[in-house]
């Protein structure tokens, strides 16, 4: 069941791109979700998101102790954002990012980044190999919602910090 969470903040946005990690392309396009554990909307998306995870269990024979921790791809809170749900979510396949209007959106439309809201379609699935069991998340859609404080490096335009300097 594909769940829409709307107006989330993005973090480490790799929706354009697929991210690296110890000098190897992943495999998936990715981004977490950061939902806020006082607003009214993500609190019911989360209870949609529990209802799903909880039928996954009941399918599948297993229970939440099953999982270690990093084998389940939400987090209750974090140190930078102690009263918040964080999901980590990907797709292999890219992403259908658009705008406000639904009109696509490209990387140079820095409109996508760090710290932007945004609304999102996600599901969840239960994946078990030799080395765990696994619930994770795939992300379908990314709707641009608002700007937001950027959260980690950004592409910023410094270029009127600089002063003209004269000819050599």
């Amino acid at each position: 069941m594909k769940i829409k969470i709307d107006n989330v903040r993005l973090s480490y946005p790799y929706i354009f791109k697929k991210g690296t990690y110890e000098g190897k392309e992943n495999k998936k396009y990715t981004v977490t979700l950061i939902l806020d554990k006082n607003n009214p909307k993500h609190v019911e998306a989360k209870k949609l998101i529990d209802s799903q995870i909880e039928a996954i269990y009941k399918e599948k024979g297993v229970k939440r102790s099953d999982f270690k921790e990093d084998k389940f791809c939400i987090k209750e809170s974090s140190e930078e954002f102690p009263n918040h749900w964080l999901i980590k979510t990907g797709n292999a396949k890219r992403i259908t990012v658009i705008d406000r209007d639904r009109s696509p959106l490209t990387e140079d439309d820095n409109k996508i980044y760090a710290g932007c809201y945004a609304n999102v379609i996600v599901d969840f699935y239960y994946f078990d190999k030799q080395y765990g069991k696994f619930v994770l998340s795939n992300i379908y859609g990314i709707q641009f919602s608002e700007h937001g404080e950027a959260l980690e490096s950004v592409n910023i335009d410094v270029s009127k910090d600089f002063e003209d300097l004269e000819e050599l």
